[in-house]
């Protein structure tokens, strides 16, 4: 069954600008529920106005920028002619914010649901459903019901009587499951700073190497936090973990070992920051992004440089041959993982460990030294994943 949502954008904040105005997570709130709606399968997306500032007009421009197209609309005439007949809609109250996973996992039900929080202090914003419970500000409801709301609706506020209508049509309630976070109904800026920070520590992924789990969590939290406000685009960041590592080869290349080393632990945190910068803003990377899966041949690039340059003016070819090795045992791991989860993955060899490890090496300027090192931590890593691959681990 087809999907829409309607989104409120008319009440005020306490400031006097739109609820849906309000910042969060670098953008605005009524982008962050647009995306949860569209994460959630709803198309069309509409948003109830009574007026359009510049900063919703700017907001309206950004999420079709990212192809995600927004419906404004001031008569509720015009939103009932935006979605098919005998389909539903998610509502999301003005001022909400949600968690993504409660709007997706009520998008999924094909019957109306009214998800509740309870009456209590700590809720006494939210509108009252009955003595025991409030609207947690989402619903589900069917097209249907809105045509015949509109026809009653006169000076009364759409969502509200819509929400009423709603319940009265017998319509499952839902109270907030544990498991998901409660949302939000904002009134000003300071509103949303815990649901962000809630955000943003959700936005962790997992963490399948040690250099991610152990040394770049502080730096990659500084990152994202910092780069949250900002109109930074994910991909520019893996981008940039591209160029760097290329740029670490040519360092190589010509003998400046410790610049191709620092280029390189630069661009080791830049990859998770995209990802949480992605995720924060609900539009998650697409795996086979050319950039993201150049990272891979480009470091190869750079130890073939570094193996290079040891055989021509240090060691002689043992350099090279333990480049190669390090190169041909890593893929391999890489092709016989496939994905494949095990005990002890986070030591495997990874990019972000490699670079790392090479860290004590260079101090002593040992680099044909930690070729070789790199060579058996490849060769173990891939007896280890396929032994556990055989065997079913995991």
């Amino acid at each position: 069954m087809a999907l829409g949502a309607l989104i409120g954008a008319y009440q005020e904040d306490d400031s006097g600008g739109l609820r849906a105005l309000l910042p969060l997570a670098g953008r605005t709130l009524l982008e962050y529920q647009v995306r949860c709606a569209s994460a959630a399968g709803a198309a069309p997306v509409v948003a109830v106005v009574e007026r359009v500032p510049q900063a919703l007009q700017d907001a309206f421009e950004r999420l079709r920028i990212d192809g995600i197209s927004v419906f404004p609309v001031s008569d509720v005439q015009e939103a009932i002619s935006r979605y098919e007949a005998g389909s539903m809609i998610l509502l999301v109250g003005d001022g909400i914010a949600a968690p993504a996973d409660l709007a997706t996992q009520i998008a999924q039900d094909a019957e109306p649901v009214v998800v509740t929080v309870h009456d209590d202090e700590a809720h006494a914003m939210f509108e009252r459903i009955d003595a025991e419970s409030r609207w947690a500000g989402l619903a589900v409801v069917a097209s249907g019901l809105l045509g015949s709301t509109a026809a009653i609706l006169g000076d009364w506020d759409l969502q509200s009587t819509l929400l009423r209508r709603t319940i009265q049509e017998g319509a499952l309630r839902l109270p907030v499951p544990e498991s998901s976070g409660e949302p939000i109904l904002a009134e000003n800026e300071e509103d949303l700073a815990h649901f962000q920070q809630s955000l943003i520590a959700g936005s962790r992924g997992g963490r399948t190497d040690w250099a991610s789990r152990y040394v770049l969590p502080l730096v990659e939290e500084f990152a994202t936090t910092e780069l949250l406000e900002t109109r930074v685009r994910p991909l520019w960041l893996i981008w940039a973990a591209l160029l760097l590592t290329l740029g670490s080869a040519i360092a190589f290349a010509e003998g400046w070992l410790w610049t191709g080393l620092a280029l390189l632990a630069v661009s080791t945190p830049l990859d998770l920051v995209a990802s949480r910068l992605a995720t924060l803003r609900l539009a998650p990377l697409r795996s086979r992004v050319l950039s993201r899966r150049a990272l891979w041949p480009a470091s190869a690039i750079a130890l073939l440089a570094l193996g290079w340059w040891e055989w021509r003016h240090v060691s002689g070819w043992g350099a090279m041959v333990a480049a190669v090795g390090a190169i041909a045992f890593s893929e391999a791991t890489r092709i016989e993982k496939r994905g494949l989860p095990m005990p002890g993955e986070i030591w495997l060899l990874s990019r972000r460990n490699a670079i790392l490890a090479a860290i004590p090496f260079a101090i002593f300027s040992a680099w044909t030294a930690f070729l070789v090192f790199l060579a058996a931590y490849a060769c173990v890593s891939f007896y280890y994943t396929q032994h556990a691959r055989h065997l079913g681990v995991g």
